[in-house]
C-alpha cells in the first residue's frame, strides 16, 4: 500500500475523476490509515511503498503489479500521467527480495486488470489493458488466463466490476452489466454460484473489495452487499474511502496483494 501523501485530482483519465472538485488530502490520508489499521487488526501484514511527488495516483497501489506464487508481473500504464509508477513498484519488489520480476511488453494495470482465483487469472480488457497482455500473463504465471470484455466506461478496470471472495474456492462476486454478453456467459459457466451485485452496489464501488476468504473489506456505501455476503458466510467490513473515490478508486485499488 502507498499513502496518499501527494494525492490530488488534476487530470481526468476515468469517469470518476473531476479536477474541479477539491480533494481534502488530510481526510484522504485519515481514511487510508483507517484501512491500513483495519487490515492489521484482521491479522494481515501491510508493506508500505514510499509515495513520490508528481505521481498523485500512487495511492492506488493495486495497479502497480500482479503477484502470483512470488512471481511479479509489472505494470505498463495506458496513460502517460501514471507511467512513472511502474518503475517505483518494480524497484520496491527488487529491493524486497523478489527474484522473478517481469517488465511487461504490453499494457496492463496490475490488479486493476487481473484477478486471481484458485483456477484462473481473470483478465479485463476494453478500456485499459491490451488484449496482448493476457497471453503475456499466461506465459509468465503458467496459469489459464480468461479474457473478459468490459463495456461500461464507469467500470474501466476489472477490479471495479468483479471481486474474488475466496481464491481457494473460485468464489467471486460481479456486476453483469459491466461485461459484454459473451463475457457474462463465460462468467456464468465458470462461476455458477457467484454472488451477483446490483448496479447500485457496483456504482458505490462495492466490488472494489478485498477478501481474505472470510472478511470482505469493501466500501460502506455498498449496502446491498452486506446481507448477501453474510448469507454466504462472509463477514463484511465497511470502510469510508470517499475522498479516494474522487480519483476513481476504493479498497481494492489501494491494495496490492502479495501472493
Amino acid at each position: 500500500m502507498c499513502p496518499p501523501t501527494h494525492f490530488k485530482v488534476t487530470y481526468s483519465i476515468n469517469p470518476w475523476m473531476d479536477p474541479t472538485k477539491p480533494v481534502d488530502v488530510p481526510l484522504a490520508l485519515a481514511q487510508w490509515e483507517d484501512l491500513v489499521g483495519r487490515y492489521r487488526a484482521l491479522g494481515h501484514t501491510v508493506e508500505l511503498l514510499d509515495p513520490r511527488p508528481g505521481l498523485p495516483d500512487m495511492v492506488f497501489a493495486a495497479n502497480g503489479a500482479t503477484v502470483v506464487d512470488g512471481r511479479v508481473l509489472g505494470a505498463r500504464f495506458a496513460h502517460p500521467e501514471r507511467e512513472g509508477e511502474a518503475a517505483a513498484h518494480l524497484e520496491w519488489f527488487r529491493a524486497h527480495g523478489y527474484a522473478e520480476v517481469h517488465e511487461p511488453v504490453h499494457v496492463n494495470e496490475g490488479e486493476g486488470d487481473f484477478a486471481v482465483t484458485a483456477s484462473y487469472v481473470l483478465a479485463g480488457r476494453g478500456f485499459r489493458a491490451s488484449p496482448l497482455s493476457h497471453g503475456e500473463a499466461q506465459e509468465w504465471f503458467g496459469r489459464p488466463v480468461i479474457g473478459l470484455d468490459l463495456v461500461d466506461p464507469r467500470f474501466y478496470h476489472l477490479d471495479t466490476a468483479l471481486a474474488v471472495l475466496d481464491d481457494e474456492a473460485d468464489a467471486v462476486m460481479y456486476y453483469p452489466g459491466a461485461f459484454s454478453a459473451g463475457s457474462r456467459a463465460a462468467l456464468r459457466k465458470l462461476f455458477p454460484d457467484a454472488l451477483i451485485a446490483s448496479e447500485a452496489d457496483a456504482v458505490a464501488f462495492g466490488l472494489n473489495a478485498v477478501s481474505d476468504g472470510r472478511n470482505v473489506v469493501l466500501p460502506q456505501g455498498a449496502v446491498g452487499l452486506f446481507g448477501v455476503l453474510r448469507g454466504r458466510g462472509f463477514v463484511p467490513v465497511g470502510m469510508d474511502l470517499g475522498e479516494l473515490l474522487k480519483g476513481g478508486g476504493s479498497v481494492k485499488c489501494c491494495t496490492l496483494e502479495l501472493r
